[in-house]
């Protein structure tokens, strides 16, 4: 909490009671409007109501700051001659949200954006307020064509753009409100690019005002935010954590490598509550030596940011989504598995995540000759969710396959239980089916014994880092090297697949969380041993529906069409 005076307008969090906040406020002499509240425990007060609330209530304060917050800023090289200057009309593209500073429509591509201003109409809009902006969606329309070597082979996108903020400085609360209305009225849109954060670091002891909206408007839609991990400054120490809404947790929180898979000289660093691993993946953002090309107001320009890596990231999850069909969990799953790979850099490393997502969309949607991929999605409906006849080919009397399984969720959250932040776990168990006593249990890749029958001791802490307990992503993997040997083969040779849910509160809130599973199995000695488990499959009466990225794609566009009615 903040205890000094306060200049300016902030925002406060005050514990939640049996009384209702709007009367609590009135009783001791503030009167509360609608304008000012986002949601039952935080509001936006003026620095005259604050002091009231301190000299009559203090102990009702959780956490406060400022509502004020300055953007990161990114390196910018403006160039006089644009590389771009066509491109055809859009057809039937998926449509991205971005809600960045204002877009500038008279650029090239300005036909593939929808402009939307939330800006009031009598704040003065200068010339490099639509600078970030439009630069970001840029990428999201025409990444590709300006920045050949990034070509990822997802095409071309539409973008519905929504001002929110002049270049500089920004009000939490009112861009807050924004979004909530702009998501609310949007819904046919899944995708959303923010590239907007605050240079002020986030506190390790809670979620950011803007965090927890963020993620509440994320568990109660249908859809994904992909946001910048956000910038450091020259003047500001080596190392700095990341900086709001970087720290949201149901997002897709983004980071910045350079060209030669290293942390950007500007990069900022996790973890979130000290736990919770921030950023998820890493992106190309341009750095010294070799910027990012965008197409600004002006022309061409050369940059450098997080808010560049991002747009990316939407264009790769807004295929997964649209053009593929997956759901959210499965989307941000096969981000993340992709990125971590085999060689997963999460324990070692809170700046670059998981690892950096490939450049091209096939090398997440496909896999090589020697692996084997299935994905599994469903909700928690009860207690736990499982399966236990996966069949893995058996060569030689022995499984020889290294196991990789992500699981993604995004889970209702509450700021009010501070490091407590996730209100529901989901535990996976993943392995080798082993029966014993007339019972059968999943021998899990990672020794995973929670839940398990029998006296297993383990502490809280044992299980926060052995297992990520109560994070939405839990990555499970072997480790590859030439020493392995294959696995043993208990009973039939199935394995199985345990989701368990748990909760903080009484209430349900797990109840019907969606879930998506990336399994990976890799063929010891490179052997490709995919038709004999697609056969396997098809035995134990499983229906197997094997992913075309081609034929996905047509469905897609077929799907999209406009039919006229003679």
């Amino acid at each position: 909490m903040n205890t000094g005076d306060s200049e300016d307008r902030s925002i406060i969090t005050i514990y939640k009671t049996d009384v209702a906040t709007k009367d609590l406020l009135n009783e001791i002499g503030i009167d509360m409007i609608n304008a000012k509240v986002i949601d039952d425990t935080t509001i936006r007060l003026d620095p005259d109501e604050i002091k009231l609330l301190k000299e009559n209530a203090p102990y009702l304060i959780a956490m406060e700051v400022h509502d004020l917050r300055k953007v990161t800023p990114e390196e910018v090289q403006a160039c006089s001659d644009p590389r771009v200057t066509q491109i055809p009309p859009p057809k039937q593209e998926p449509t991205i949200g971005v809600i960045d500073t204002p877009f500038y429509e008279e650029v090239y591509f300005g036909q593939w954006v929808t402009y939307v201003s939330m800006i009031d109409e009598n704040i003065k809009i200068d010339p490099r307020d639509y600078d970030h902006g439009t630069e970001v969606t840029s990428i999201i329309v025409d990444g590709p064509t300006i920045n050949p070597e990034l070509d990822d082979g997802c095409g071309r996108f539409k973008v519905k753009h929504f001002g929110v903020a002049k270049a500089g400085s920004f009000s939490s609360f009112s861009i807050l409100k924004a979004i909530r209305e702009i998501v609310a009225k949007n819904q046919d849109i899944k995708v959303w690019n923010l590239s907007l954060g605050s240079v002020m670091p986030i506190d390790r002891n809670f979620i950011s005002p803007e965090a927890a909206e963020l993620d509440k408007i994320q568990s109660e839609y249908d859809i994904v935010f992909v946001i910048a991990g956000t910038n450091k400054i020259d003047d500001l120490p080596e190392e700095i954590a990341i900086g709001a809404p970087a720290d949201s947790l149901n997002a897709v929180v983004v980071n910045s490598v350079d060209f030669n898979n290293r942390p950007a000289s500007y990069h900022r660093v996790g973890p979130v509550l000290s736990f919770f691993h921030k950023p998820d993946i890493s992106y190309y953002g341009g750095d010294r030596g070799q910027l990012m090309r965008v197409c600004t107001p002006c022309g061409e320009g050369l940059v450098s940011g997080t808010s560049f890596s991002a747009p990316w990231i939407s264009r790769k999850i807004a295929y997964l989504i649209y053009n593929m069909g997956f759901t959210r969990e499965i989307a941000k799953a096969l981000l993340i598995d992709a990125a971590a790979g085999w060689d997963r850099m999460d324990d070692v490393s809170h700046s670059i995540g998981y690892g950096i997502v490939p450049r091209r969309i096939e090398e997440i949607t496909q896999t090589p000759d020697d692996e084997i991929r299935f994905i599994m999605t469903g909700s928690c409906d009860a207690y736990e969710t499982y399966t236990y006849n996966i069949p893995i080919p058996i060569y030689k009397n022995k499984q020889p396959f290294f196991a990789r399984a992500t699981l993604c969720y995004l889970p209702k959250c509450s700021r009010n239980q501070g490091v407590d932040y996730t209100s529901t776990e989901i535990d996976i168990h993943f392995g080798r089916v082993k029966e014993s006593d007339g019972k059968a249990t999943i021998k899990s890749i990672n020794a995973n014994k929670q839940g398990d029958a029998g006296f297993n001791p383990l502490l809280e802490e044992e299980a926060r880092k052995l297992y990520r307990k109560w994070d939405n992503i839990k990555l499970l993997s072997d480790t590859i090297n030439d020493r392995s040997i294959p696995r043993k083969v208990y009973g039939n040779g199935t394995w199985g697949l345990s989701i368990k849910v748990k909760e903080r509160l009484r209430a349900k809130n797990g109840r019907g969380l969606q879930f998506g599973v990336v399994v990976t199995l890799k063929e010891m000695s490179g052997e490709n041993r995919i038709d004999d488990f697609i056969k396997l499959c098809m035995l134990r009466g499983w229906i197997v529906n094997t992913i075309d990225v081609n034929n996905r794609f047509d469905i897609y566009n077929k799907s999209e069409e406009e039919i006229h009615f003679n």
